[in-house]
């Protein structure tokens, strides 16, 4: 059968219209805005706060709409709800004040139409002057010790395989195993090397939080670093799917495994895992011998603070709204740090999971790192709050640089992600 030219042309334009039809919209049809009078979104102790709302449509307000709003401290049952109308689609409401550094958080929604469009924001309070409430355990840098002494006796039994289909026409990736904790317990990562045979700075990249395969990451070796990925779970990024999914599930609350227990809770093989993954980095006869660097955000900058607080060998570091800190927070009605182990949704609280999670919160690595760091967070992040990562800032006593970018939530601007690479390189000599 003979299909015409004419007939062939009218069907891939319509399949062409129906998939451009079907494109999600990169904007929204209409946009809550929340404006703090104050630029920066910070405030003195004891000061209100008014937060500005426009609902827009089209870029212009919508009159007599009608919004739902909540505010009170971050992450907590809201000290008043309320409804208000807006004439000419502004208003504003005074969401209080705090008599201790802290976040306030006001989220507003409204029906346009059928559709609801939400916004929230989260003001901060002397967010410099925010102490943790975490404990540090008197024997907290000899518990380490021990563990890093009996880590060193485990071999390394480092297996690397090319792998030329992940590579790029700059760098070669490979395929990596290591052994660390126990005899056949395993991490796997990619590592990037440029193809130039020169000597390198060493740059560490742990993961975020989750089960979930690796990818190799070649930016990094594009910036002039040999760059070291890696998984916490001991899972190939090679496993088939049908494993790969049992494991996920087995550990799908792996934060919380042997929580009671000090000496065994899940994050001490991931904790011992980094500096294995510096012992791997440092051998490599490609390494400058100088310059070891480890860079992460939320899961990943918690592991990048640890592994700078527990290996000396680290020489700066960049770390991204970090977890894991702060933990505590909410035994003090204050928000703590993901995976938020002590609030109400999970009943943890009892003595022996507080005191285990004493010697692995984040905050007491960050109060013995003694190398420079760039750190950056914003205030609008509900997975990890601001209010946790900056017990953690606070903390570091050494050189830091820390770029608060407000409206941010969990995630980050290419703009300050760039200033940390940048960074960086002028911290390793890297033109």
């Amino acid at each position: 059968m003979k299909i015409s030219a004419t007939f062939l042309l009218l069907f891939l334009l319509s399949a062409t219209c129906l998939k451009a039809q079907n494109t999600p919209a990169p904007i929204k049809l209409a946009d809550v805005i929340l404006t703090a009078d104050h630029a920066d979104w910070n405030y003195k102790l004891n000061e209100d706060a008014t937060i500005k709302i426009s609902i827009l449509r089209y870029g212009s307000p919508i009159e007599n709409v009608e919004i739902e709003y909540q505010y009170g401290p971050e992450q907590f049952t809201p000290e008043k709800k309320g409804i208000l109308k807006l004439q000419n689609g502004v208003g504003e409401i005074n969401i209080g004040t705090m008599n201790v550094p802290g976040f306030r958080q006001l989220k507003v929604q409204t029906n346009i139409d059928g559709y609801v469009y939400k916004n929230e924001i989260k003001v901060a309070y002397a967010p410099f002057d925010i102490k943790p409430t975490v404990n540090l355990p008197k024997d907290f840098e000899a518990f380490w010790d021990k563990a890093k002494v009996a880590n060193d006796k485990i071999p390394m039994d480092a297996t690397v395989i090319h792998k030329p289909e992940l590579s790029t026409a700059t760098v070669n990736v490979y395929l990596v195993r290591l052994q660390n904790y126990k005899p056949g317990h395993y991490l796997y990562g990619y590592l990037s090397k440029p193809k130039d045979n020169k000597k390198h700075a060493v740059l560490f990249n742990p993961p975020g939080a989750g089960v979930k395969k690796i990818v190799p990451i070649t930016s990094f070796a594009d910036q002039g670093f040999i760059s070291f990925t890696t998984e916490i779970h001991g899972i190939s990024p090679e496993t088939d799917e049908k494993h790969f999914q049992e494991q996920r599930e087995k550990l799908k609350d792996y934060w919380a495994i042997d929580l009671e227990d000090k000496n065994n809770y899940y994050y001490k093989s991931v904790y011992l895992g980094c500096v294995r993954a510096i012992d791997f980095l440092t051998s490599l006869p490609e390494f400058d011998g100088k310059n070891i660097v480890v860079t992460g955000g939320s899961q990943g900058g918690a592991l990048a603070i640890v592994t700078a607080g527990i290996d000396q060998r680290v020489t700066s570091i960049a770390a991204f709204y970090p977890a894991l800190c702060d933990n505590s927070g909410y035994l003090h009605h204050r928000a703590g740090g993901w995976p938020s182990i002590f609030s109400d949704k999970y009943q943890n609280n009892s003595s022996e999971k507080i005191k285990t999670m004493e010697y692995y919160d984040v905050v007491n690595f960050a109060k013995k790192i003694k190398i420079p760091g760039f750190y950056s967070t914003g205030y609008n992040d509900n997975t990890c709050p601001p209010t946790s990562t900056l017990s953690a800032f606070n903390s570091v006593s050494a050189p830091k640089e820390i770029v608060i970018t407000p409206i941010s939530a969990h995630w980050r601007f290419g703009e300050t992600n760039d200033k940390s690479i940048k960074w960086l390189k002028d911290k390793c000599g890297i033109e």
